[in-house]
């Protein structure tokens, strides 16, 4: 069998993988032989030298040659094996929980034995727990070795030992005909990064040198940011080339309709501003053309997205086609129910709206009216995607708060507005600002538009940090505030990720509110509530007929009362910058001062302070999002653990930061003088998972 099938062949081809080992490996990303090559050790073990016993650090491996000096069983609870060695440079204890009487004879007095293991703070010294040891009749026998030994990710069922062999079988194949696994990254790249080639790279990850040492192959190691930069290129790569393909597909012509334009401006109780104008522009001209605009539109807290996604719905209903609306929440399709409604009250369009929690008759005249037309918006949550939905005419779909979507459940609306050779239009929306290099990765398959100017009148809100023990002193100043005719919030922040004990805490803080303000109207929301519930409150709330709403996060999104001008905020360490500046959002939208109070409990981190005190000094959102992005790292910040966001064998957005700004260049570089490496790229990286950034 040459080099070239043998790299290709099943993973089960190799010498000691056997077939039951095949679903283990495919846990782990590993189907053909060439996977083992780029399944990376986490970390390494040094045997390539022997270290003196007073030369040892708590914390690290090491391999050592000493003698017995004793051993003895004690009986603290359970039997233990203890055995203590030296090598004339100190002593060392090694502990054994598990242990055989052959075991504890051979490990007798004068015997030289060598040893690797962790090294411990014990009770009377260092010490290794259940070391990896073998008894030698010379010191030339002990476990030395020519490398570094990779310790690789494993998963149940697998051992060290097969993946290591399988690693090194892999190596050699590729060793002897390296022209089959070519070096898809140009050699100007690699001079002007200093990378090494991908050959070296893989060797020197997989079977490090001696001189090396495990400090060396940290993740700031050349060999490790090759791979990694080689894998987010692929990435990039695969989003540039779905872009491109989405020009292929037919999609609506939508032609604006001047006296409809004309009548839905003059239904609206504001101007929009500039930069609204700007985006609606960029819309009217994506949907112009014969093929599926794919926009995301960008824009802070209250910039006004809402209403410039109902001129983008204005253009399909004008040209007779459905316009769907999917929201991650009810509480957020409830608030798109109320604008549209009133936005289109002039227009002869009905407005459907889809959950869950529609059941019966009402759920079946709604499936009814979305199949035969009759519908021209549809506004709903997930259910919008369930088998039963069958829309007439899908020519857009705007989605809101898209990352908090899965990309299946993207796809699979797209998929329903999909005929033989035509997409409907999407527009893409969220409130979150995403720091311009990760937008470079993670949407360079969509055009971007940012509503950069605020609405005319809106007053920053004052944001300050109170410690929770004057708690008594905000639940006074709630009283002062109600009285002077205004509304407050009070956001009770996650707990434990649980959103069963996050609504008792609500249910608990607006308990004891209720009693604090007897003269006050409390009222409660949160995730756990029936739609219908939810909307009652909410209802009353904006109509004042609540002075003070007690909620979770639920409301981070999708709720606009105007009189509602001051937010408390429990325990904000708990929470990221964005989603923090999502919050405070929901306050400053009225004519009087508005006010934001943090209110922490002792003490800070130094982390979290510097949190606290970003929010206090800056209200715009991108800055905010660059803060994030700098102190929590890409990979929460884009939530990559989500369904159907990036995911990454070798790359790490937080360790690998530094490269994204490069990435493009190279992706652009790629395409224009060796376009026939793009293909192999993603071939190489992703397999089948290029789909998803069709979405």
């Amino acid at each position: 069998m040459d080099a070239d099938s043998i790299l290709n062949q099943p993973a089960v081809s190799l010498k000691g993988i056997g077939g039951q080992s095949v679903s283990r490996l495919e846990k782990l990303d590993i189907y053909q032989v060439r996977d083992f090559l780029f399944h990376l050790p986490l970390r390494y073990e040094d045997r390539t030298r022997i270290q003196q016993i007073s030369h040892l650090r708590a914390g690290y491996t090491a391999l050592v040659c000493a003698r017995v000096t004793s051993c003895s069983i004690s009986h603290h609870g359970r039997r233990i094996l203890n055995c203590q060695i030296s090598d004339e440079t100190g002593l060392l204890n090694l502990r054994f929980f598990h242990f055989t009487a052959k075991q504890h004879n051979s490990l007798s007095t004068g015997t030289l034995i060598s040893c690797f293991g962790e090294i411990k703070e014990g009770y009377s010294g260092f010490e290794v727990i259940h070391p990896d040891y073998k008894i030698i009749q010379s010191p030339e026998e002990c476990l030395i070795q020519d490398s570094l030994t990779a310790i690789y990710p494993l998963t149940d069922g697998l051992r060290q030992s097969t993946l290591r062999k399988a690693a090194n079988q892999a190596l050699d194949a590729y060793h002897n005909a390296p022209d089959n696994l070519p070096d898809l990254l140009p050699i100007t790249l690699l001079k002007q990064y200093q990378f090494p080639s991908l050959q070296t790279a893989l060797t020197t990850l997989h079977t490090p040198a001696s001189e090396l040492s495990t400090a060396n192959l940290s993740g700031t190691h050349p060999a490790l940011k090759r791979l990694a930069f080689e894998e987010l290129i692929a990435h990039q790569l695969s989003q540039l080339q779905k872009k491109s393909t989405a020009k292929h597909w037919q999609a609506p012509k939508l032609a604006e309709n001047p006296a409809h334009t004309q009548k839905f401006l003059s239904t609206l109780s504001f101007q929009l501003t500039q930069a609204q104008q700007r985006v609606i522009a960029e819309i009217s001209r994506d949907c112009s053309k014969g093929n599926p605009m794919l926009r995301l539109v960008q824009g802070d807290v209250g910039s006004g997205k809402t209403v410039v996604s109902a001129y983008a719905a204005l253009l399909a209903l004008s040209n007779q086609y459905q316009v769907a609306i999917m929201a991650p929440t009810e509480l957020l399709a409830e608030q798109h129910l109320r604008n549209f409604s009133l936005w289109f009250k002039d227009f002869n369009t009905q407005i459907t709206y889809l959950t869950g929690q529609l059941k019966g008759k009402k759920r079946s005249q709604a499936l009814l009216d979305i199949a035969d037309g009759t519908a021209g918006i549809i506004i709903g949550t997930h259910a919008l995607f369930q088998e039963a939905v069958n829309f007439s005419r899908l020519g857009l779909i705007i989605i809101d708060e898209q990352h908090r979507f899965g990309v299946n459940q993207r796809m699979a609306l797209r998929d329903k507005g999909q005929t033989e050779n035509s997409k409907p239009h999407q527009l893409i929306m969220t409130a979150t600002p995403i720091p311009r290099t990760l937008a470079m990765l993670n949407y360079a398959d969509l055009d971007i538009s940012i509503i950069d100017e605020l609405p005319p009148g809106r007053i920053p809100v004052i944001t300050r940090a109170i410690p929770s023990d004057r708690r008594d002193e905000i639940i006074a100043k709630i009283n002062a505030w109600v009285a002077q005719g205004h509304q407050a919030y009070w956001v009770c922040t996650l707990i434990e990720e649980s959103e069963v004990l996050q609504c008792e805490a609500a249910e608990d803080s607006a308990q004891y509110l209720a009693e604090s303000l007897p003269n006050i109207r409390v009222g409660l929301v949160h995730g756990r509530m029936k739609a219908a519930e939810k909307e009652q409150i909410m209802l009353a709330f904006k109509q004042h007929e609540l002075d003070l709403l007690v909620a979770t996060t639920v409301i981070e999104v999708g709720v606009d009362v105007p009189n509602s001008s001051l937010m408390i905020i429990e325990n904000p360490e708990r929470l990221g910058l964005s989603q923090l500046h999502q919050l405070r959002g929901r306050v400053g939208r009225g004519t009087n001062d508005s006010y934001c109070l943090l209110m922490y409990k002792p003490p800070l981190s130094n982390t979290s302070r510097e949190r606290l005190n970003i929010l206090r000094e800056t209200s715009d959102g991108f800055v905010i999002a660059e803060k994030d992005l700098e102190l929590r790292g890409p990979g929460e910040m884009m939530g990559t653990k989500q369904t159907g966001q990036m995911q990454f064998k070798i790359a790490d957005l937080e360790r690998d930061a530094g490269l994204l700004d490069s990435v493009s260049e190279a992706a652009a570089l790629i395409q224009k003088d060796h376009p026939e490496n793009t293909q192999a790229l993603i071939n190489r990286w992703l397999g089948t998972t290029t789909k998803y950034a069709e979405v």
